[in-house]
């Protein structure tokens, strides 16, 4: 098994990239800092387009899901569903991304598909 980064770091590299690359990004929720599972706000001017969280997948590697309500879901359903989720797992981080294309651009941050 080969040593993979911690979520702190993938963090820190991904708000970096994005400020190097003009966009803004700000760490909404801190969980664990070695193993917290990342979930992404996709904004792009402002405007939601998704929300993205990084799994395991079954062949071993790791990728970027669509979890979450639509993008055009009202605010109130979609705050109350981050809160839930943030209940459900404490270790979790909330990333919020705006810049264009950011599923793409967390992909080829992390080495993820």
């Amino acid at each position: 098994m080969s040593p993979r980064l911690t979520s702190a770091t993938l963090v820190s590299a991904l708000i970096r990239r994005v400020a190097n690359e003009g966009g803004a990004a700000v760490v909404v929720a801190k969980g664990d800092a070695t193993a917290g599972a990342i979930l992404l706000i996709c904004l792009e001017k402002g405007l939601l387009t998704s929300f993205r969280e990084r799994v395991l997948r079954v062949e071993g590697n790791y990728g970027w899901e669509a979890v979450g309500p639509p993008a055009d879901s009202p605010p109130d359903e979609t705050d109350a569903w981050l809160a839930r989720r943030r209940r459900r797992d404490p270790d979790l981080w909330i990333v919020e991304l705006d810049i264009p294309n950011a599923e793409r651009f967390a992909a080829e941050t992390s080495g993820d598909d």
